[in-house]
């Protein structure tokens, strides 16, 4: 058995790693807290503009455009798939990144042909490891989502897919369930289908019923559906920042519940010990006492 002073020396280093736990927790609730408002406020204009792309179809179905284009003359091996990966920065969040790297290999990189997009330093850290290449990796993205940063990413996947270097997009992010359970998913977001752009009822956005579109819907699309894009990776990326924080929160509460239990044992086996060490003292006093008798 330890001595008591071996074991007064594991429950420090305990509570240390404990006051660790507890503050990255509050870091991680208050950052998430921070990235939620973020979401709900730009929540709506992305909705106006799904909201009106809907009504646009309903107005004009045969528009289509570029970004609707299916390439049905590109099959099997031809079709060039192209997948966004979303991973943290930053470690010590559970199997956050685990999760969605892993269904990156499961259901994306099975062709050599298909390109792969990182964001976030784990997931390049996790890919650059098993030496599969990355095509494009958007740096210094996962702990700050912005706009700005959004629309970057949107516009260099767009400019493949209009250059047909890539027919079918997709994005793999971690998706909230709730405040227990996150989800890794995967959502194909190139080509558009018009089937699953469905309105979202508002005040600022009417039917379009007999409107002229100019010069022609198409190019009406074509200016809308980068913002359309945009948003989703946008919401993709604030909905991985939430999840991962979540994520570290339930990792965090779960090492200090594990600390205290450890705290608990020890402190069992320190008295235990103390009380042998003071029963050994008390039998050296009396045997002593003995011996000088």
């Amino acid at each position: 058995m330890a001595n008591a002073r071996e074991i007064q020396s594991r429950m420090k280093s305990i509570k240390d790693t404990m006051k660790i736990t507890n503050a990255m927790y509050m870091v991680s609730s208050s950052k998430l807290q921070k990235a939620r408002k973020e979401l709900n406020k730009t929540k709506p204009y992305f909705n106006m503009i799904q909201d009106s792309l809907a009504k646009l179809l309903e107005e004009a179905p045969e528009a289509s455009g570029e970004f609707f284009n299916t390439r049905e003359h590109k099959k099997g091996a031809q079709r060039m798939a192209g997948y966004l990966v979303i991973t943290a920065d930053k470690g010590l969040a559970g199997a956050y990144n685990h999760n969605v790297t892993k269904l990156a290999e499961k259901i994306a990189l099975n062709e050599e042909a298909d390109m792969l997009f990182v964001v976030g330093q784990q997931g390049r850290h996790y890919f650059e490891t098993k030496d599969i290449p990355i095509d494009i990796s958007f740096n210094y993205t996962a702990q700050n989502p912005t706009m700005n940063r959004a629309r970057h990413i949107a516009t260099r996947l767009l400019e493949l897919f209009v250059e047909e270097k890539i027919d079918d997009l997709y994005i793999l992010y971690t998706k909230t369930v709730n405040s227990m359970t996150v989800q890794a998913v995967s959502r194909k977001i190139l080509p558009l289908r018009a089937e699953r752009i469905t309105p979202i009822e508002n005040d600022l956005v009417d039917h379009y019923e007999g409107a002229a579109f100019i010069p022609d819907a198409n190019t009406v699309f074509e200016h809308i559906v980068p913002d359309y894009i945009t948003g989703f990776i946008f919401g993709a990326l604030v909905e991985s920042y939430c999840s991962e924080h979540n994520s570290r929160m339930l990792a965090m509460q779960t090492a200090t519940e594990s600390a205290q239990k450890m705290l608990k044992e020890l402190s069992i086996k320190y008295n235990r010990a103390r009380q042998a060490a003071i029963t050994q003292e008390i039998t050296e006093v009396v045997g002593g006492s003995k011996h000088s008798n």
